[in-house]
């Protein structure tokens, strides 16, 4: 008898088998054409409807007992194993899960922000309706003028008796016009250096002072958002964390976001790589000597990803907190994925720009990944914070003038 199974812990196998067998009855399973409609613009109209089933799938889940595996089990997980996620990712990958598309910041960045420093009421309150499928989450940190140093936004947040009163816009929201809340980072004091000025809130994203408007993308989505606060009132009993402190909580965040972002198991991605070999072949070019080669530079890339993760869940399996490495992966993942769309749309040639409605080689999905990928170097960092995360942390590497760093925000 193994130890697991002495402390009455679900072994890994046994885990493993149950979900495969739970999801090949509740799952539907992969298939070239389902990747190519994935890739391809989602209206408004139809992403209602994705968020309608990720909301079902995900209470089914719950159910289940296959959801917050390595998370409390006072707020509805089962303090499982990092094996155990890996093991739900092995079963899961033939399966086109409809959670991912929706549930990927609520559970890759708010729920951990949430986990590592808020209050007891705060995770009573509301992990367990995450993990549910009750409510979704967004992450409310970029700004206008901003620009990649995320500690020199603006928005304010006032204390006025019991609560902080907000105003300011946030950009590039992710998911904000169907989240029930978000992770808000704001100013709350401006005489102080713009690192340490900063407060983490949670925000009820149907308040009043809460506006959310759609920024189209150039491949037609809208998935994308910016937020406006005004006079917003946030109850002083919503700080993640300390006050003036939330550049540390922000840094929770960003590091799972990374390593969300990076971690190289994205079946997604695993289904376009295979989807690309298959392009080749039917336009083909698989024997092509110089497009072999560019297949196997692609593939090797994707393995390296891969590699990365393994490392990264390696590290927390130990116990260590998201470090670095995510900034590597995530790196790595852009550097890849680019190579990827770039590969497709030189073979897939006229179809990139008009297809038919009956294409079976993915012209509008190929066509979509290409205009997507740019925002992989963008998306939780751009590639140049990366470099210098890695320069500065793994590198050793002199860290870059800062002269306005402990220098009070208003005076900037």
């Amino acid at each position: 008898m193994s130890q697991q199974e002495m402390l009455g812990v679900e072994s890994v196998e046994a885990f493993r088998d149950r979900a495969a067998v739970w999801l090949d009855a509740h799952a539907p399973r992969r298939s070239p054409e389902g990747w190519a409609v994935a890739q391809q613009e989602v209206t408004r109209e139809r992403e209602r409807d994705l968020v309608i089933a990720a909301k079902l799938f995900q209470s089914e889940l719950f159910a289940a007992g296959l959801t917050g595996l390595r998370w409390p089990r006072p707020y509805g997980g089962h303090e499982l194993t990092v094996s155990h996620e890996i093991a739900l990712a092995e079963a899961a990958a033939p399966f086109d899960l409809p959670t991912g598309f929706v549930f990927s910041i609520t559970f890759g960045m708010c729920g951990p922000t949430v986990l590592a420093h808020g209050t007891e009421p705060q995770k009573r309150r509301y992990i367990e309706p995450m993990l549910r499928g009750a409510e979704i989450w967004c992450q409310l940190f970029s700004e206008p003028g901003a620009g990649s140093d995320l500690a020199a936004i603006g928005s304010s947040a006032v204390l006025d008796g019991d609560h902080w009163v907000v105003n300011g816009q946030k950009v590039w929201s992710s998911g904000a016009h169907y989240s029930d809340f978000g992770l808000l980072l704001a100013r709350t004091a401006p005489e102080l250096p713009k690192h340490r000025g900063l407060t983490m809130f949670i925000v009820d994203m149907r308040a009043p002072g809460v506006t959310v408007r759609p920024l189209r993308q150039m491949n037609g989505a809208e998935h994308f958002n910016e937020v406006f606060f005004d006079d917003l009132r946030i109850p002083a009993g919503n700080v993640v964390g300390q006050v003036n402190e939330g550049w540390r909580t922000a840094i929770t965040t960003l590091m799972n976001e990374r390593v969300a972002l990076g971690g190289g198991g994205d079946s997604e991605r695993k289904a376009g790589l295979a989807n690309l070999f298959e392009l080749a072949r039917a336009a083909g070019r698989y024997h092509d000597p110089v497009v072999r080669d560019r297949l196997a530079r692609v593939y090797i890339e994707h393995t390296i990803v891969g590699l990365i993760g393994q490392r990264v869940r390696d590290a927390v399996l130990r116990g260590a907190a998201p470090g670095p490495e995510g900034s590597v992966g995530k790196l790595a993942t852009a550097r890849s994925d680019k190579a990827l769309a770039a590969l497709a749309a030189e073979m897939s040639g006229a179809r990139t720009a008009a297809w038919k409605q009956d294409d079976d080689r993915g012209g509008a999905a190929w066509a979509d990944m290409l205009l997507s990928v740019p925002a992989r170097s963008i998306a939780g960092g751009t590639d140049e914070v990366q470099k210098n995360i890695i320069g500065d942390r793994v590198l050793g590497l002199p860290r870059e003038p800062e002269s306005d760093r402990d220098a009070p925000f208003r005076d900037r």
